[in-house]
């Protein structure tokens, strides 16, 4: 992996944290929705709801470190991405493992990884696999569409769905390049199975975890989105650092900046959740 703009934290490491430094040193900031803050928070938090703070990092603490966390992690380890990119700062930022959840000391659904890109495979290879991430992705979009009434943020939703098939069709111009035979984009595309999305994680699994979404469904939907979102993001940026081929070395962070830009995107849509 390359190396990061913020650090995670365990609770266990927060704690200890909490123990050894001043007050006056770090912040720890709730990046949830009011009605979540409102039901319960880690004490002393400084609340700042992820919508709110990528629309002005100005409201964030000042010379200090800052431990962002939210309900699993989703949205925090946007706000720690984004947070580290827009300030000039010496503070450490850190993103907390498991959010509240892990606070309160429930358990976050873990997914089984595979691995995603193997770079023996040549540089057509690792087009394609990019391919059938983007459509893995787009099928998690669509999949959210058609089971979910979620009205406030569907054109967001939906435009994220379209987005990643122009993201396939961005890396399909790149696998022309290095394919030794051609195949129309719309015959490629439909035979993948896009059964793996960008951070390992397997499509079936995680659609099972969206269909067993009982409360808070358009919350925590948006943060299993910029979980994803996120992962992709830094599997992209990855793999630009680990590739000798300059041609998929610009592809890959053409797309990672994409990613970034969707989770703009995202944060900006919480504030329609009711």
């Amino acid at each position: 992996m390359v190396e990061s703009e913020f650090d995670d934290m365990t609770v266990q490491e927060l704690k200890q944290f909490i123990e050894a430094k001043k007050e006056k040193d770090y912040a720890i900031v709730d990046v949830r929705q009011p009605i979540e803050y409102a039901e319960g928070h880690i004490p002393g938090a400084t609340f700042i709801p992820l919508n709110d703070l990528v629309a002005d990092f100005s409201g964030l603490p000042q010379n200090k470190d800052m431990i962002f966390y939210c309900h699993s992690g989703g949205r925090s380890v946007a706000a720690a991405l984004m947070a580290s990119e827009a300030l000039a700062r010496d503070n450490k930022i850190y993103n907390l493992v498991g959010g509240i959840m892990a606070w309160e000391g429930k358990t976050v659904k873990g997914f089984p990884k595979v691995q995603v890109f193997d770079t023996k495979q040549g540089v057509a290879g690792l087009f394609l696999t990019a391919m059938n991430l983007e459509k893995g992705a787009w099928q998690f979009y669509n999949h959210i569409l058609e089971k979910f009434k979620l009205d406030p943020i569907t054109p967001t939703l939906d435009a994220l769905s379209k987005a990643e098939i122009g993201h396939a069709k961005i890396v399909y111009e790149f696998w022309k390049t290095a394919a030794s035979r051609v195949r129309s984009f719309e015959e490629l595309y439909a035979d993948l199975k896009g059964d793996i999305l960008e951070g390992g994680e397997s499509l079936t699994d995680m659609l099972a975890v969206l269909d067993n979404l009982k409360d808070k469904q358009c919350l925590y939907i948006l943060e299993l989105a910029l979980h994803i979102e996120y992962t992709a993001f830094d599997l992209y940026r990855t793999m630009a650092e680990h590739v000798k081929d300059r041609t998929a070395q610009d592809a890959f962070l053409t797309i990672a900046q994409a990613e970034k830009n969707h989770m703009r995107m995202l944060a900006r849509a919480l504030e329609q959740c009711e």
